[in-house]
């Protein structure tokens, strides 16, 4: 037998040949995939070195706990892990897709809200897919045709510590060298997407995991002095009421509508020389209506159920998962409570089952006397969207039920007609769709169209019910529909070019406030929907400085106007931060540390860290239990029951 043979019948039957394969492997697909699938803004030749060699370190260190194994184990060991490691990165493309987000512990969870995805999910997946899973095939196969023969020889444990110790080597050198390029990577965790850039989807799972534990552990070790300084800090940044709208809305009552994936671009826009909203169109101008032309969506993970937190909280969701699913049972001071000590009734309208969102929970936090939801409704196979009700059908049969409200109430309506991936029946369809060639963006215009229709039939019923006359009603986007996927199709159909200010500003969503009697404006104010609470407040003569906000009044003379995202960036009027790099508006250039702007670029910045790390720990300590604000009812969660229609709160 020459020398070749011996060398080749050796690697056939050495365990530690098979197991680098196995590493380069999935080190090589890994790097393809997160420079290919996800948009990470990698600058320069280091950035892209570290995104070379961080799926090293991970698929060496998990792959090598297979020498602690014995025997065929080692293999199948392997194998599994592999399996689960191509599991979790191709979850996190199929997410990224919509969400241009990767998934968390708490988004991993959330099992409640899967069972109704639908067709939002068969949108997201390719026919390529299959070939991420591709190399587990060409790997089993290639130990079933022996071309690795299976190595029985014991393993040293010094020899499976050493792999480890490599493994682990490799990672401790990645993060030194993402240190070096981005200080307090780890500490200032606000973006997901640094995580992954600098250390790779692996390591960034175990970075979430723990940090969801430790936001766990927070409300273990909470106290009644953790709760000061919220306090203090909400009453420092207290807007005082603007005397000319503080109480024009005393008593009247409010009714919320929540338009889903409205983004403020479709105001006003005509597509083939036809308005895509020309109801919206209209109540922008109405001489009753404050119509809000910057304001921002602030959503992150729980998108609809994080728009819904911060408009009934004035809290900022968090930064994983979402606050309704994992802060269900906290201690809020929310709108339908603080309403309900001045005699309102409060309910909630959605086509949709309860549990999604942990909605039927949540709400009885909140307060809410009502949860009007898809069991309440007759929902026929032409009426049904991919979330529950159409638009239209769900307004019309809401109608009872809200005309049964005792008034003043305060009511919610959630649409889901315009969601992702946004279908719609030609029948159904009234406005011709663009023809960018991409069924998303293409069907966004026409299921857009059909919400406008929706709350137009809506209005008229609340004008021949005389409710118009004495209601409030705020409608505002939840959250943007399109992402960056989708910028070379919009950016035609806008005719501008999508930079990353430009990016920022399609984060606006539209803000309409409905108040009868008072004089409509446009109005240019930057605000986001931490503020919203505070301004309905004051709207209705209900001063707010004795609760504990992270936003201000829209309407107030001192309102801030700074709006945080929930990654770190903000906007403001003047200076726009994407991705950590600052943008002077007016110009639309970078602001280097010798622009004039610069250093009033860093306090703002600073202020947003400041304001989400007091949020998060209001919320993740559920502080709120050790506060109540003078002359405020607490909450009981006991004599509130959605469970069946005709429950025990009079329906």
């Amino acid at each position: 037998m020459n020398l070749q043979s011996v060398v080749r019948q050796k690697l056939n039957r050495n365990f530690l040949t098979f197991y680098l394969f196995t590493v380069f492997l999935l080190w090589m697909k890994t790097y393809f995939i997160q420079i290919t699938q996800f948009d990470l803004g990698v600058e320069g030749v280091f950035q892209h070195f570290l995104l070379f060699i961080n799926p090293l370190g991970s698929a060496l260190l998990f792959l090598g706990f297979a020498f602690l194994m014995k025997g065929r184990k080692k293999y199948i060991f392997i194998i599994i892990i592999y399996t689960l490691m191509t599991t979790l990165l191709y979850a996190n493309v199929v997410y990224y897709r919509y969400f241009d987000d990767f998934l968390t512990l708490p988004n991993l969870s959330n099992t409640n809200n899967f069972g109704n995805l639908g067709g939002s999910v068969q949108a997201l997946l390719e026919p390529s897919d299959i070939f991420y899973f591709f190399d587990i095939l060409f790997i089993i196969l290639l130990l079933i045709l022996k071309k690795f023969k299976l190595d029985q020889t014991p393993i040293k444990r010094s020899q499976a510590i050493a792999i480890l110790s490599f493994g682990l080597g490799i990672f401790c050198l990645n993060l030194g060298l993402a240190e070096s390029d981005r200080p307090q990577l780890l500490t200032r965790g606000f973006d997901r997407n640094y995580i992954v850039k600098y250390l790779g989807m692996y390591n960034y799972q175990i970075y979430d995991a723990y940090q969801t534990t430790k936001a766990n552990a927070q409300r273990a070790f909470a106290d009644s002095n953790d709760a000061v300084e919220i306090v203090n800090y909400s009453k420092s940044i207290h807007a005082e009421p603007n005397p000319r709208y503080f109480g024009v809305a005393e008593g009247k009552n409010v009714i919320y509508i929540h338009l889903e994936s409205i983004q403020e671009f479709l105001i006003d826009f005509e597509l083939n020389g036809e308005e895509v909203t020309p109801f919206l169109n209209r109540m922008k101008k109405d001489p009753n209506t404050i119509y809000f032309e910057n304001f921002f969506h602030q959503t992150a993970q729980g998108k609809t159920s994080d728009a819904e937190y911060m408009i009934e909280n004035s809290f900022y969701g968090l930064p994983q998962g979402s606050a309704f699913i994992t802060r269900g049972r906290n201690t809020y001071h929310a709108a339908p409570a603080i309403l309900k000590d001045y005699g309102y009734t409060s309910a909630v309208f959605h086509g949709n089952g309860g549990s999604f969102w942990n909605r039927n929970e949540i709400y009885k936090s909140f307060g809410y006397d009502y949860f009007f939801d898809a069991k309440y409704f007759e929902i026929a196979d032409d009426d049904r969207a991919e979330y529950g009700l159409m638009d239209k059908p769900f307004f019309e049969q809401s109608e009872p039920f809200l005309s049964s409200l005792p008034q003043p109430f305060y009511a919610k309506f959630i649409t889901i007609t315009n969601h992702y991936p946004f279908p719609l029946n030609e029948k159904l369809a009234s406005i011709e769709k663009p023809n960018t060639g991409n069924n998303v963006v293409d069907g966004y215009f026409q299921t857009a169209r059909y919400a406008d229709e929706a709350l137009e039939q809506f209005f008229q019923y609340l004008d021949e019910m005389n409710l118009l006359e004495n209601t409030v009603i705020i409608m505002y986007g939840d959250h943007h529909a399109l992402s960056e996927k989708y910028y070379d199709e919009l950016s035609d159909l806008l005719d501008q070019e999508i930079g990353p200010v430009e990016s920022a500003g399609l984060q606006r969503v539209p803000l309409f406030i409905y108040v009868p009697g008072i004089e409509g404006e446009i109005n240019s104010t930057y605000g986001g929907q931490i503020d919203l609470l505070p301004t309905l407040l004051h709207l209705l003569g209900i001063d707010t400085k004795e609760f504990v906000h992270f936003g201000t009044d829209l309407l107030s003379e001192q309102h801030l106007e700074l709006v945080p995202f929930r990654n770190g960036d903000f906007v403001s009027p003047k200076i726009y931060s994407v991705n950590d790099n600052f943008y002077d508006i007016n110009t639309g250039n970078k602001i280097t540390e010798d622009h004039v702007l610069y250093e009033e670029a860093i306090e703002l910045k600073e202020k947003t860290e400041f304001t989400l790390q007091l949020s998060d720990q209001l919320v993740n300590g559920d502080l709120l239990r050790f506060y109540t604000p003078p002359e405020f009812t607490p909450v009981d969660r006991s004599k509130l029951d959605y469970s069946v229609p005709n429950n025990k709160n009079g329906y």
